[in-house]
């Protein structure tokens, strides 16, 4: 503590970027869309009317848990040691008084508030304005996080800066005496790469199945699938982005899902904003140079995925369809890419082996829900009393994939295809034991979030897949 503390001189503290790592207008919007996506066309003649307009009438519409935003835990620890000592505390914000006061009642930390009334944008020279107004210029601190806080830093008799830039921090070192400086929370090479969810990208191999499983191998081939690959992982990262926007709520109360570099405020949400037409934008360009077949089957999967996001994951079942649906898109693509019809067989085993995956999702999430004392997964159509029925429904699927496969053994096409389709009768086991072993760990609590990124880790699941290709490869070559 500074040896100069006056009791007598309130602290003002900002809230956005500064007690939280987020904004609450990013927030509040991203809540208002995941609503109601239509409520895009409102914004623009709601901010007509002025910012703080615009923030009332958000505010207004939506509900915000204060419990689930992303504190700055180190900055409320030193605030209620300050509180403890006698300084009165104020929360002086930009952001609209409703989320303001509920913030508020939720930390039991400042004696009062000072916010956006719906008339007045409180940033900036008003906040300035309305915190001399109170205490008089020279007769509180004041902390903060960004350019507007200048004008205030200007006006206080110290300033405390929180995850501030270097420009910032120093322009805050001319405009007031610095009393303490918190460090701004930096996005690593970690955090860029779970914002595009780099390891989903092995999901877009499928590209290349329709190809294997033709036996159409060529360099212009995979030169055209790879191209394919890249526009489907483009445009899968820009989905991944705006759903995990949208979902920014559900994913803070999730043990997992909470350390996603939105949710954890580790990347702003206007990055993500930025960063989603960029990417598609990309997708389409290179989506382009595979043809216009592909670009079709690419737009496809993006307004499946965007449905997705926006509605369809929160209905019971429909979710786990639509995921199935966007796992063979992928191979319906990939057969676009190479100008090849994709065969029926193909069709329907991965339709049962993708939805038994979906269902195996859902399940290990109600499971987590179970233990945490929930009803119900939020954000989700799901209680977690479906949970028996999930596992039933996803056993079923998985096992009608594993029929389908031995009557394809059993086709005129099969045969067409393989010199010894006598070895081919090994993947029917190690698919049917892979099914049981992935169902068998989540019964356990023993799943990954996503089965995919679990078969890439889990030893079991990679023999079981090398004993499948070498099945398929001896079919050919033996």
């Amino acid at each position: 503590m500074n040896q100069e503390f006056d009791p007598g001189v309130p602290l003002c503290v900002d809230l956005d970027g500064t007690l939280i790592h987020t904004d609450m207008l990013h927030e509040s919007v991203m809540v208002l869309l995941a609503d109601n996506p239509l409520n895009v066309l409102r914004l623009p003649f709601w901010l007509l009317a002025g910012k703080a307009a615009l923030k009332r009438k958000i505010a207004s519409r939506v509900q915000m848990d204060p419990r689930s935003l992303p504190y700055n835990e180190p900055l409320i620890a030193w605030l209620r040691s300050e509180r403890s000592a006698g300084r009165r505390l104020v929360l002086a914000t930009a952001s609209d008084e409703r989320f303001a006061h509920s913030i508020n009642e939720h930390l039991g930390l400042f004696d009062e508030v000072v916010a956006s009334d719906g008339s007045i944008n409180m940033a900036g020279r008003h906040k300035a304005a309305a915190l001399e107004q109170r205490f008089g210029k020279g007769r509180f601190d004041y902390a903060g996080n960004a350019t507007p806080d200048l004008t205030v830093w200007g006006s206080a008799r110290r300033g405390v800066v929180v995850s501030a830039s270097a420009r910032v921090s120093k322009a805050a070192q001319q405009a007031t005496t610095v009393e303490r400086e918190f460090a701004a929370v930096k996005p690593n090479f970690h955090d860029w790469r779970r914002m595009l969810r780099v390891h989903q990208w092995l999901k877009n191999g499928l590209l290349f199945v329709p190809m294997l499983a033709a036996h159409q191998l060529s360099f212009a081939l995979f030169a055209q699938v790879l191209l394919g690959v890249i526009a489907f992982s483009l445009c899968a990262s820009s989905v991944y982005i705006s759903n995990d926007l949208l979902d920014l709520e559900s994913d803070r109360q999730h043990p997992r899902k909470r350390l996603r570099p939105f949710a954890a405020a580790r990347i702003p949400i206007w990055v993500g904003c930025a960063a989603t037409p960029l990417l598609l934008a990309a997708s389409v360009a290179v989506g382009t140079l595979v043809g216009s077949h592909f670009l079709l089957w690419l737009g496809v999967y993006f307004a499946v995925t965007l449905a997705y996001s926006l509605g369809l994951k929160k209905l019971v079942l429909v979710d786990g369809f639509t995921l199935a649906a966007l796992y063979t898109l992928r191979i319906v693509a990939g057969a676009a890419a190479v100008r090849h019809e994709v065969s029926f067989w193909l069709l329907a085993f991965s339709v049962f082996l993708f939805l038994s995956l979906a269902f195996v999702k859902r399940y290990a999430e109600l499971d987590l829900m179970k233990e945490r004392g929930r009803e119900k997964a939020h954000g989700r159509g799901y209680e977690v009393a479906d949970a028996p029925l999930v596992q039933t429904l996803g056993l079923a699927s998985g096992y009608a994939a594993v029929v389908v496969l031995a009557l394809y053994l059993n086709s005129d096409a099969m045969r067409a295809l393989y010199q010894a389709p006598e070895w081919m009768w090994g993947a029917v086991p190690a698919v049917m034991f892979w099914i049981s072993w992935v169902w068998l760990k989540t019964h356990r609590g023993e799943m990954h979030d996503d089965p995919v990124v679990f078969a890439i880790k889990d030893r079991t699941s990679l023999c079981v897949g090398g004993i499948f290709i070498a099945s398929l490869v001896l079919g050919v070559v033996a």
